[in-house]
């Protein structure tokens, strides 16, 4: 019996949880494969998946080669310069720093950007606990065999799935054997060496894969270095049913962000400088792995995980201080008075003017994930079930300090040694989630296949405050909050011909508050993100409801296209909302709905050497409900019968920093068998200017509102080249970006700035237009030699 069934299944086993780098539609070249069927799977863990032509959604599928080809950074570079729907805020402007936005949802390393996505590296959700945050810098690029961005509130993917989800695979030595070594170096005193290497034992039943990152800038902005450093490691064992992989990824990472820089000085001392420094993130983190699967006959197999997760964050952060004026009487500022020395006529001189805010973030989390999935007739028709449960548990350690200080001429924050007792914070939060879910697919016949999901999730947060333990005290952290719902989704396809697929869908998703948004929501007690919390009022939990409708189909045997069109509606949506403009004070609150609502267009092909990807989408977001929302510096603020300057929202106004319009198209050149050529061309639309939420502000710089409450659209070019000598193994690659240097900003903020237009702390605050400047043109050049036989699953199987 086991001689008979072997064959059947260990290539399914292989085709199905390796289907995303074996399949892929972003195949090596920009190319895709006719000649295979385009499995996909639909779960976050690795099963025996569907075939692309049966999901009712605008699946985008990208193979790890390909990010090695255009030489990505990370996913989230190359999500930005290739994939539909998706832009980028530089809000911290470091590479590994990016906020990545779908469809208007958000994937950021940010506390208080409103999170939207969930993202999974081989089952293991890495959003982080504390504020569903995502460290792009953690997820080493290398060690990616393939991606699955699925848009839309899939209910399967769990929470946080508002706009999509990001399924990443990792290497392993069965499918990626054989090692390769590369260095690069260029602008901005780049060095980056990367290795990996895998391979499978004499006897076939033990693989194991292995692979690092060394990264290390000066970075264009001034006083920007960054260093990341990055492991992967993965050993498999299978027989002819089961397969077993434990890996472990590693990472300790030093990263500057200077964040966003006031227009006015930009225009003065160009678009490396910067506001207050420094801005330094320090992330290190190991996470273990298990995960296995067994076929207990042809139709029925079984797959899960469990895991361990630990990471720290330590932030410094320089800024003006909060709390400046020039009132002696004002503990803080008589205090600092004192620190150096000075009295009471030296209040103009540049006294308390800065301060150094730290946290550190720790996070533990474990877990697992389990699901059946049965390949068996139902009815007499072709069907596909899958059953699932998962349960995650975290603790999360918070700690926030400010040490006051003065801004020196490098506009530097040098500390005093006095910490700030009002701005202390120490907090323990747990979380507690389990969720189960089931998908079925059923072809009604050869052309209908019938798509039902469901997923229930129930979450229980619970945070303690260490400094104020009274849980009856209106300023402690402290409490326990419960949320849960049942979230479905239905699709369906039709598959008139095999060059045609025609779909539709609804589904719903939901985010539950985390310990971070339930520390920050009163609005009483504003705070500053990301160093403080303070209130503890509850919030509702965010629904998300998505339709979508598509096609996608073969032009001819060389050219697909594919188009959705997409509506998702937030219920009780939760957005940061700013108090003060000048200290970004603030807090969580519901803003009622927002709506996202699109166009996605793609066309992708080859005639002869020249091959070629283009994209088009159109996005329109929207705040769907009523609300008003302080604000000092829009110029159609008024104050209200509480003394808040405020605007009013409507129905209809456009959210913050989304562009309408995005153009992609990358073509590439095979000059030669040897020599290729690739470009990528990215437009964006303009954007309005977080802070002007209501879209009505105008630039009247007599009444001190200064600058446009929008920023420009742009187009950037980047270039990449590869030379390969011959089947040596050896080739020399190398990118430009930004090839015209074109001056631009992906977003920006409306707010107030206490640096004036020389550069030095002016004593008081005034308005300005703060940019998320663009890098400018640079360039890299680089070699690498791969070695060892890299075979493919056919082969592997074979031996």
């Amino acid at each position: 019996m086991q001689k008979t069934l072997q064959p059947k299944i260990i290539l399914t086993a292989i085709l199905a949880a390796y289907a995303v780098q074996q399949n892929a539609v972003a195949a090596e070249n920009g190319k895709i494969t006719t000649n295979k069927v385009e499995v996909v799977n639909t779960t976050p863990l690795a099963g025996v998946g569907l075939p692309l032509e049966q999901i009712p959604s605008n699946v985008q599928v990208v193979n790890g080669e390909a990010l090695q080809e255009q030489r990505s950074l990370n996913i989230a570079d190359y999500m930005n310069n290739n994939l539909l729907g998706v832009s980028v805020n530089e809000t911290q402007n470091n590479p590994f720093q990016p906020d990545i936005l779908f469809r208007g949802f958000s994937a950021s390393p940010l506390l208080g950007t409103p999170q939207g996505l969930s993202v999974f590296q081989d089952g293991v959700r890495v959003n982080e606990p504390f504020g569903d945050a995502v460290n792009w810098d953690l997820i080493p690029v290398n060690a990616i065999a393939g991606i699955n961005l699925m848009p839309g509130s899939n209910p399967v993917f769990g929470l946080n799935t508002l706009g999509g989800a990001l399924s990443i695979v990792t290497k392993n030595g069965r499918t990626h054997q054989g090692g390769a070594v590369e260095t690069s170096f260029g602008s901005w005193g780049r060095k980056n060496t990367a290795a990996e290497f895998g391979g499978v034992s004499a006897d076939g039943s033990v693989d194991y894969f292995i692979s690092g990152n060394y990264f290390d800038e000066d970075g264009w902005r001034d006083y920007s270095p960054t260093e990341v450093k990055q492991l992967f490691g993965k050993v498999g064992w299978q027989n002819a049913t089961s397969r077993l992989e434990l890996s472990y990824t590693g990472a300790d990472n030093n990263m500057i962000g200077n964040g966003l820089i006031q227009e006015e000085l930009m225009r003065q001392f160009g678009r490396e400088t910067i506001n207050t420094r420094p801005d330094q993130t320090k992330n290190t983190m190991s996470f273990l792995n298990l995960n296995g699967s067994h076929w207990f006959n042809d139709d029925v197999q079984l797959t899960a995980n469990t895991y361990y997760r630990h990471s720290k964050r330590k932030t410094l952060n320089g800024d003006v201080n909060d709390d400046f004026d020039y009132d002696v009487d004002d503990q803080w500022d008589a205090a600092c008075l004192s620190a150096v020395g000075a009295d009471d006529d030296d209040l103009a001189s540049l006294n308390c003017s800065g301060a150094l805010n730290r946290s550190t973030t720790k996070q533990n989390g474990y877990g697992f994930n389990a699901q059946l999935a049965f390949n068996q007739p139902f009815m007499q028709k072709q069907n596909q079930f899958i059953v699932g449960f998962g349960y995650d548990h975290s603790r999360i350690k918070f700690n926030q300090s400010t040490e006051f200080g003065t801004i020196n001429a490098t506009r530097g924050v040098d500390g005093l040694g006095l910490e700030s007792d009002e701005a202390a914070v120490d907090l323990r939060g747990k979380t507690n989630t389990w969720g189960l879910f089931a998908t079925d697919t059923l072809s009604l016949n050869d052309f209908w296949h019938l798509t039902l999901s469901g997923r229930y999730n129930h979450i229980k947060v619970e945070n303690r405050d260490k400094l104020i333990p009274d849980v009856t005290d209106p300023e402690t952290l402290s409490g326990d909050h419960s949320f849960s719902r049942f979230n479905p989704a239905v699709g369906l396809t039709f598959t008139p011909t095999k060059d045609l697929t025609v779909y539709g869908s609804y589904n719903e998703g939901m985010r539950a508050p985390t310990s971070m948004e339930l520390g920050c929501a009163n609005p009483a007690v504003p705070c500053k993100l990301p160093n403080a919390m303070a209130g503890d009022p509850p919030l509702e939990k965010v629904v998300s409801k998505t339709f979508e409708f598509g096609a996608r189909g073969n032009l001819t045997s060389n050219i697909k296209w594919s188009g959705a069109v997409y509506r998702t509606e937030n219920h009780d949506d939760i957005q940061f909302i700013s108090t003060n403009a000048a200290n970004g004070m603030g807090y969580f609150d519901n803003v009622g709905k927002t709506r996202r609502m699109g166009l996605d267009l793609g066309l992708n092909g080859d005639i002869g050497k020249f091959s070629w990807n283009a994209g088009y989408s159109y996005l329109k977001a929207t705040y769907e409900s009523d609300l008003s929302l302080v604000n000092e510096v829009n110029s159609t603020s008024y104050t209200d019968i509480n003394g808040n300057d405020v605007i009013d929202v409507k129905k209809g106004d456009r959210l913050a920093n989304m562009p309408d319009h995005a153009l992609k198209i990358r073509m590439q050149y095979q000059v030669t068998p040897n020599w290729s050529i690739g470009t990528n061309i990215n437009t964006f639309a303009d954007v309005y200017a977080r802070g002007n939420e209501n879209n009505k502000h105008v630039a009247n710089s007599g009444s001190g509102y200064q600058g446009s409450g929008k920023v420009s659209g742009y187009t950037v070019v980047n270039l990449d080249t590869r030379y390969k000598f011959g089947a040596s193994g050896w080739q020399v690659f190398a990118k430009a970006i930004n090839i015209f240097d074109k001056e631009y900003a992906s977003g920006g903020l409306m707010g107030e700035s206490w640096i004036n237009q020389s550069g030095a702390f002016a004593g008081e605050d005034s308005a300005s237009k703060l940019l998320m400047p663009g890098a400018p043109r640079a360039g890299w050049i680089g070699v690498r030699y791969d070695f060892g036989a890299k075979k493919s699953v056919y082969d592997a199987k074979a031996d």
